[in-house]
Order: C-alpha cells, then sequence, then structure tokens
C-alpha cells in the first residue's frame, strides 16, 4: 500500500521524475519551478518547515546535515553520475516501491545499487 509524501525535488534530479512521484499521488514541490538557483540552506530549510523529504542528487546535503548538524526532514540523495533520465527513473521506482515508508525523517544514500537508510 502506497503512502503519499510530501517532497521537494531539486534541480539535478529532473523533470521525469518529478512527474512520475506526481503520477504516484505525492505532493511534489519542484526547486526548478520556485529557484533553480535556491542555496541548498534555503532548500532544507523550506523542506524543514513545510515538513518534506528531500530528493537530490546533490551530496552538499551530506554536509548540512552531518557536519553542520541542519535540521532535516529526510534526504533522499541519488549517487547517480552522469545517469539519463530513464536510468534515474527506474531507481527511483524501485526506491518508493520498496522503502517509501522509512524515507520520511532519516537520510538516505542510494549508490552502487544499494540504498543506505540512516536514522537521523
Amino acid at each position: 500500500m502506497s503512502i503519499h509524501l510530501k517532497l521537494l525535488v531539486d534541480v539535478g534530479v529532473g523533470k521525469a521524475v518529478e512527474n512520475w512521484l506526481k503520477t504516484q499521488g505525492h505532493d511534489v514541490l519542484a526547486v526548478r519551478n520556485l529557484d533553480p538557483r535556491m542555496p541548498d540552506l534555503n532548500i532544507l530549510t523550506l523542506a524543514v518547515r513545510e515538513q518534506r523529504l528531500v530528493v537530490t542528487m546533490d551530496k552538499d546535503f551530506g554536509e548540512l546535515v552531518y557536519r553542520s548538524r541542519q535540521p532535516h526532514a529526510g534526504v533522499l540523495l541519488l549517487r547517480l553520475e552522469d545517469a539519463r533520465s530513464d536510468e534515474k527513473l527506474v531507481v527511483v521506482e524501485e526506491i518508493f516501491r520498496k522503502y517509501e515508508k522509512q524515507l520520511l525523517g532519516n537520510f538516505a544514500v542510494y549508490q552502487s545499487g544499494r540504498l543506505r537508510i540512516r536514522t537521523t
């Protein structure tokens, strides 16, 4: 059974993933539609204020959460450098199908075919 999450999708993730998440019933806010140059800290602050999971390909969010101890409502970091749009979509579909309920409030990293979820 699918749950509906509030998501904030960062620019690098892509429109195909944004659109798919919307078709799954999630409340999707795209950084590209707000301010494509929005600083990472502002993205995280907005996500906390609205209790949204950040979906990103930007490793700087790990620094903000772990080194700078910034509060967050959950981060899904996709380590998919140079991935095509369709490749990103396949990965995101699998993650949301298997782990959707575990993402909110946690820091998850997808890399080399594996998803690591760290509770924070």
